[in-house]
């Protein structure tokens, strides 16, 4: 869904870094994004760490792998399972998955099921703290033959991933009073802030909005509203601009025209909660993409669910990994490859004659798959 000219988007952000003078220096080049340069095997092909996940993910994972074989993606998948351990009296993913991700830099992900209640860690918030996956990125953009209440939607959010509300710092003051600590620092916003600059300056969008409630949160978002200005001075040649939180939500879902010449950054929580607004614009989060970038590894994935009521039955929709799979094969820089899966998953859907039950039709996941590759 993103186009090549992305391919600018690391060296953007690194050259940024060079040229940012004694200001902010804390976030040197040792915490932003590096550019994907593993190198290819004896076979010549890439790694690729697959974790194929909960629910119908193997099945969606199969769909991915028979579709990027059919397309020649030079690609040879390391299959790990982060079923969580206990590791020095704290919950960790094996080892084996995190040494796979360490050496391929690069990994494509499905969903992941983690049960509700206290005492369970979120297994996808795990893996970002590991990986330190400071930025996830989410484009919704309209898909030709799938009618939705909203047209021309192209929207792209950038969500700092680390902190906020999702740190994960919260006790039991006294029975029946639970404080959760909000945590915002000057090093991760200054960090997602100017990925978003160079992001947005990548693919040819002019202007970059920070996302707040900086007039109810005067010193975390303050903070956060703060460094993006701070950011901004070092791209003059795009616009920036802020909007409170809740007059995005009203905008968005009013005419998200409003945001089709723009990147939105924000903190955590806000981020969560517009990209999967974003994704109900267009469909859901069935077709919505999503990359989560760090310095030394990035892991794409469908953030939709594990689906556990129809895993197995080969009714499942692939289109959201797959879409996160060409998100990673333009990070990987084999843009090729990525454009010919892309319009074949975009030229099936606009036929509409092979769509799973999720998307009006009543194909199976396999003849989905198959029609798509008919397309390569």
């Amino acid at each position: 869904m993103l186009s090549n000219t992305a391919k600018g988007a690391v060296s953007t952000v690194q050259n940024a870094t060079k040229t940012n003078g004694n200001r902010s220096a804390s976030t040197a080049a040792s915490t932003l994004t590096e550019a994907f340069n593993a190198e290819k095997n004896a076979d010549g092909n890439y790694t690729v760490t697959l974790i194929p996940g909960d629910g119908i993910g193997p099945e969606i994972s199969r769909s991915v792998k028979a579709i990027f074989a059919a397309a020649n993606t030079p690609i040879e998948w390391e299959e790990v399972d982060v079923t969580p351990t206990i590791k020095d009296g704290k919950v960790s993913i094996p080892e084996e998955a995190i040494q796979s991700v360490r050496k391929s830099t690069v990994a494509l992900k499905g969903p992941l099921a983690t049960p509700i209640g206290k005492g369970h860690v979120s297994l996808n918030l795990t893996l970002r703290r590991t990986f330190n996956l400071y930025a996830n990125v989410r484009p919704c953009r309209s898909i030709q033959g799938y009618k939705t209440p909203y047209d021309d939607v192209d929207t792209v959010l950038i969500r700092e991933n680390t902190e906020g509300e999702y740190s994960g710092i919260e006790h039991e003051v006294v029975d029946g009073v639970v404080q959760s600590i909000k945590l915002i620092t000057r090093e991760a916003s200054e960090r997602v802030a100017r990925y978003a600059f160079a992001y947005a300056e990548s693919i040819g969008r002019d202007r970059v909005t920070a996302v707040h409630k900086a007039n109810i949160m005067k010193l975390a978002d303050g903070l956060f509203l703060q460094v993006c200005k701070e950011v901004s001075q070092d791209f003059p040649h795009i616009k920036f601009d802020d909007i409170l939180l809740d007059r995005a939500c009203l905008n968005i879902t009013a005419d998200p025209s409003i945001f089709a010449d723009t990147v939105m950054v924000m903190p955590n929580l806000y981020g969560d909660i517009l990209s999967d607004m974003g994704a109900g614009l267009i469909g859901g989060l069935g077709l919505t993409p999503s990359g989560n970038i760090g310095r030394d590894a990035s892991i794409f994935e469908a953030v939709h669910g594990t689906a556990p009521d129809i895993a197995g039955q080969d009714k499942a929709n692939s289109t959201a990994l797959l879409l996160s799979g060409i998100m990673m094969l333009r990070h990987m820089r084999l843009y090729e490859q990525a454009d010919n899966i892309e319009k074949a998953v975009f030229d099936t859907i606009a036929e509409g004659k092979t769509l799973t039950g999720d998307l009006g039709g009543k194909s199976s996941l396999t003849e989905y798959t198959s029609a798509i590759i008919s397309r390569l």
